[in-house]
């Protein structure tokens, strides 16, 4: 399953590569991508367990920028 989610107070490039990375590595997590420029993050993710992954991918958002939120 592949979503696209909307960031808001994501405030620099860098955090945006240390979270698309950290996503990556997430176990069932297929491709994932975080736009600086468009506040985005595309998640592609096992069906099964996409609501676990996206938790998951929440909290990692919230270690690496604590001010960013993922408006689901």
């Amino acid at each position: 399953m592949k979503k696209r989610f909307s960031l808001k107070n994501l405030d620099c490039a860098n955090c945006a590569a240390k979270m698309e990375a950290a996503i990556k590595r997430l176990d069932g997590v297929n491709d994932a991508s975080v736009s600086f420029l468009s506040q985005k993050l595309t998640l592609d993710a096992d069906d099964a367990r996409f609501e676990e992954i996206l938790r998951q991918a929440v909290q990692v958002c919230k270690k690496v920028e604590p001010d960013c939120t993922i408006l689901l």
